[in-house]
């Protein structure tokens, strides 16, 4: 199965690509990896890479492009993938529709995990971290015993700058405005599948193991 995986900061992609990888046996592909496996194998295209996030730089995309490419042929993709931060827009959609008639494969589906905005809110927002231990807590989901006390190691709570409120309002304005039109282009294309991501995190593994079901039917 030839996945893409979609999804806002805070809905729950990271947990539920890792109850993919580990149900289904195939490998979960992040751009961060392929970069610094392509830059650790050196490459040619991972020392362009290299060069460019040296200088702070965006990776140009037709390396980034050239580096997918690299990384679909590898044989451990040749019974699926599920991609993870790529593609970001639709050119890049485009490309990666181009590579993968290249090799003979078609993406299954792009599943979105889809979180209503307040929600996400409140779930990035709630984050709290121990300034002594670096242990991660949530005032909702997982609050410390006593308010603003670490109960590993009693050290005091904070809050990340990029945490607050005006903060993760924006960058989720700037993630909403990026993704519609690759939601748009996935709709169009019949790829796109939206999972509830507001239940329960098993029960919304329950949804997309039934959706992925139908493709070994």
């Amino acid at each position: 199965m030839n996945l893409v995986l979609m999804g806002l900061p805070g809905a729950g992609k990271g947990t539920q690509a890792e109850k993919i990888v580990e149900n289904y046996g195939i490998p979960h592909i992040s751009t961060g990896d392929m970069f610094r496996a392509a830059m650790k194998e050196g490459t040619e295209l991972g020392l362009k890479a290299k060069s460019f996030m040296d200088q702070g730089a965006l990776v140009p995309d037709e390396v980034t492009i050239g580096i997918v490419r690299e990384r679909l042929s590898k044989d451990d993709c040749q019974t699926g993938f599920l991609l993870d931060g790529f593609p970001r827009t639709v050119p890049q959609a485009e490309a990666l529709e181009n590579i993968l008639t290249e090799l003979g494969k078609k993406i299954d589906y792009v599943l979105n995990i889809d979180v209503d905005q307040d929600i996400l809110m409140d779930r990035l927002t709630g984050r709290r971290i121990c300034k002594d231990c670096g242990a991660t807590y949530h005032l909702v989901f997982n609050p410390p015993a006593q308010e603003g006390v670490c109960n590993r190691c009693g050290g005091e709570l904070y809050q990340r700058a990029d945490d607050n409120e005006e903060t993760v309002k924006n960058r989720l304005h700037v993630n909403i405005e990026q993704a519609k039109p690759l939601l748009d282009f996935y709709e169009t294309k019949g790829y796109l599948r939206n999972i509830d991501g507001q239940q329960d995190i098993n029960k919304v593994f329950v949804d997309i193991e039934s959706l992925l079901g139908g493709l070994n039917a």
